[in-house]
Parts: C-alpha cells; structure tokens; sequence
C-alpha cells in the first residue's frame, strides 16, 4: 500500500485539513464561529448572484429545508445538494479547485457531478473570454520570468508522473478494459465495448503511420504496454518503449514476457525502457521508422515542448513519421490555462500541461524540421471513455476500499472522472491524434485518410 499512499502528498492541504479536523477537538470559540458564518454567508450571495445568470439549462441547489433553481430550464439539469456552507465559500474563492475540494470532502453532493460540470462549462463563456484577454496581455512580460525559473527535473518528472500512475495496478484494473489502456477509445459503432474501442484507437493511429512487418517503432510512454503489444501483435511491427513509471513498467514486463510465452510475439519483439524521454536517443538502437506517443504530452511542462519535439525528431528517421495523440485546450485558452492551476492540476496531475495544436505547430516550426500532416479531433469519444471507467470504477467500489482507499479517495476520483467527462462533452478540452513527417518524408500514393 505505499506506492497507494503516495498519491496523497499531491495534495498536503488536504492532509493539513484532515489532521486538523482529527487533533483540534476543543470547541470554536463563538466569535470564529460567527466570524465563518459572515464569510459563508457572503459567499452563498456573491455565488448565487452569479448562478441567476445562467444563459442556459438549470441548476437546482438544495440546502437545509430550501431549494433554489437558477437558469432558464432549457437543456441540461443538474442537481446539487450542500451539505456544509464550506462549499460556497471554496467555490467563490477557489473556481474549479474549490467545486473539487466540496466534493471530495462531501460539502456538496450530486448524483451526477458531470452534469454540474457541464452547465458549468457553458455558462462562463463571458467570464473566460475575460480571462483569455487578460492571460494575453500579461503573458509575454510573465513568461520571460518562468522561462528562467527552475522547471522539473528528471526527479520531479518522475515524482509526478509515480504520484498518479503508481497508485497500483491493483487500482486501474478494477475501472480499465482488459487491454489495461488510460487513454481515450475510439468507437467505431454504438454497441462498441470498451476494449474493442481501446483496440480500434490503437489500429486507427497505427495505419495512420503505414506500420507493417518489421517497421521499428519508438513509443514514448508505455502505460501498461497496450500499444506496444497491439503493434507488435497484429502489425508485426519491432517495438521499443519506454516509461518513468515503475509500476506500470512492472506491469507491462509481465505482459510481454506473457506474450511471448504464448508466441503472440517473437522473444525481444517489443523491448521495454525505464529511461526519460530527454535520454531516449541514447537508449534506443538507432533512428525507428515510426514514433508514438499516446497522452504522454500532458505530462511536459510547456517550457520544455521545443526539447520535447526535438527528442521525437532525433528519434525517427528522416523521412519517417510520428503520431501524437494528445489532450489539449482550445489555441483561445492555451496562454491562460498554461499557468492556471486548476482542480486536475492540483489534485490528480500535478505537474500536468495541455498544450494546443496551435502551439504544437508553433514549436514544431521554429524549433524542429517536422511537417504536421494530418490532425483528427475525436472528443466525443473521450467523453464516452470517460462514462464507461466512471460506471466500471461505480460498479466495483468495495474492492476499491478493500485496497485500502477510503471514501474521501473514492469521492477525488469520481469527481475527477465525471469533471473529464464534462471538459470533453463540452469541448472544453479537445483529444486529438496528430501525425508528424520528417523532411524527407513523401506519400507513396495517392490515398487520403478515410473521412
């Protein structure tokens, strides 16, 4: 259970919060009581002030005896519960972070968290355009100062990355498919299950690439080792991977040499790396015909994306190709929400970045001799990924808590997956698969990608 309680020190105010919670049993004094009931108060005006403006859909707030109902009743409508005043007061003050924190230490409730997110999402358009203006005003003098402060490190890469990844494959197994893949699908039809969706994103990006018997692949991030066996298993492809994450790299290990075992692939067919992406060229055996990437960006500090796309560069041929698929953020918002920490950031990956394809584009053209040949935005299918590992993670709850995580953990999560699942529905944050060529690169013929 270490690696399982690792996880926590993401988040040190909130184990501040508890030890507090448990060691102060003592009374508040009356005049801090009445101190918290003004700010509260004043909180629940500033908030609901706000909330009877929603241009669309409904809220509908219980709280005590009274319920409240903001928004014009078209569309959506979601339902909340406040159980402690705490909840106004962190939402008024923290935004996305303090919506996360009342939910995980049950000072509101939903049923359907994701349905507050969403009428959320499509009702502070005014407010982030606002803020968008702003983050491009103040950025190029702010960005001068954070080019030049310390950025994480190989360690604090591998902190990070070991903070969500490393909670326990006993953990992931329980909400993933069976191909163990943490990465949005791909549904090919309404009746799609979720590994098959798994499978057909993998294939999807793989032909993209044109990879065939013996094309070498380089794959930055492993997870638990889905693309690297798809590749070598039906494309018959020689693959090289690499990841930051003991565990998953534990688990992987364990896949191939079981691959191997039942000759679904050949003896050294997918070989494995615990080696950082910035050290890749070094490792590898030379330049690979193809690259991969699967959601592994997320995890560059933005700082470090001309080094990043440099790395891909040295390690594919000339005239080979790459495919990146990626989280990102609409180019509108990329400048705010690069230095914005918001819930994910702080309470699920730390150190995690969304870049744009505007500023994917951007570095590649200044900093590299990459081509972007082809971009596909596939969001929808994230929010259904998202549905299926929200209701698997729902269906298996006593066996989450037989590992050791309590309530309050399995409150992070289901808000963590229902928050994605809003971001994605309401195109708050887009996935997409991005291919890349070297300059050497030219088509054989004259196919196009399948609309």
């Amino acid at each position: 259970m270490t690696a399982l309680r690792s996880h926590t020190a993401v988040s040190p105010e909130l184990l501040l919060s508890k030890a507090r919670m448990a060691v102060h049993h003592e009374p508040t004094p009356a005049h801090v009581r009445a101190s918290y009931n003004r700010r509260y108060r004043l909180a629940r005006s500033v908030t609901t002030k706000l909330l009877s403006r929603l241009r669309s859909d409904s809220l509908v707030v219980t709280e005590d005896d009274s319920i409240s109902v903001f928004g014009p009743g078209d569309g959506l409508e979601a339902h909340v519960t406040i159980r402690d005043p705490r909840a106004w007061w962190h939402l008024a003050t923290e935004g996305s972070i303090g919506l996360g924190r009342g939910y995980i230490e049950g000072w509101w409730h939903s049923n359907d968290p994701d349905l507050v997110v969403r009428v959320a999402a499509r009702n502070i358009t005014t407010l982030d355009e606002i803020r968008n203006r702003m983050a491009m005003i103040t950025n190029p003098v702010l960005d001068r100062v954070r080019k030049v402060a310390p950025r994480p490190d190989r360690h604090r890469n591998r902190e990070d990355i070991g903070a969500h990844y490393d909670l326990g494959n006993a953990f992931f197994e329980l909400f993933l498919d069976e191909t163990m893949t943490y990465s949005s699908g791909v549904f090919t039809h309404p009746n799609t299950s979720l590994s098959e969706a798994s499978l057909a994103k993998y294939d999807r990006l793989l032909r993209k690439l044109g990879v065939a018997a013996d094309t070498t692949v380089t794959e930055i991030g492993t997870g638990w080792g889905g693309m690297a066996l798809r590749a070598a298993q039906e494309f018959d492809a020689r693959v090289t991977s690499t990841t930051i994450s003991r565990e998953q790299y534990a688990e992987a290990n364990r896949r191939v040499k079981s691959a191997e075992a039942h000759e679904s692939i050949r003896p050294g067919q997918v070989r494995l790396l615990q080696t950082d992406w910035r050290d890749l060229a070094d490792a590898t055996q030379g330049r690979a015909d193809r690259l991969v990437s699967v959601e592994m960006i997320e995890a560059v500090d933005w700082r470090d994306y001309p080094r990043f796309f440099q790395a891909i560069e040295a390690n594919i041929a000339a005239d080979g190709m790459a495919g990146i698929q990626a989280i990102c953020v609409p180019d509108r918002r990329y400048e705010r929400t690069k230095n914005t920490e918001d819930f994910i950031a702080r309470f699920v990956f730390p150190g995690g970045f969304l870049p744009s394809i505007g500023k994917i584009t951007h570095v590649i053209s200044r900093h590299t001799r990459l081509h972007l040949l082809d971009v596909e935005d596939f969001g929808a299918h994230y929010a259904a990924t998202l549905r299926h590992w929200r209701t698997r993670f729902d269906d298996r709850l006593d066996d989450i808590r037989s590992l050791g995580l309590d309530d309050r953990f399995i409150r992070l999560w289901r808000f963590y997956l229902a928050y994605c699942e809003a971001a994605f529905a309401e195109r708050h944050c887009t996935v997409n698969q991005l291919i890349l060529v070297g300059p050497d690169w030219r088509p054989h013929d004259l196919a196009l990608r399948p609309c």
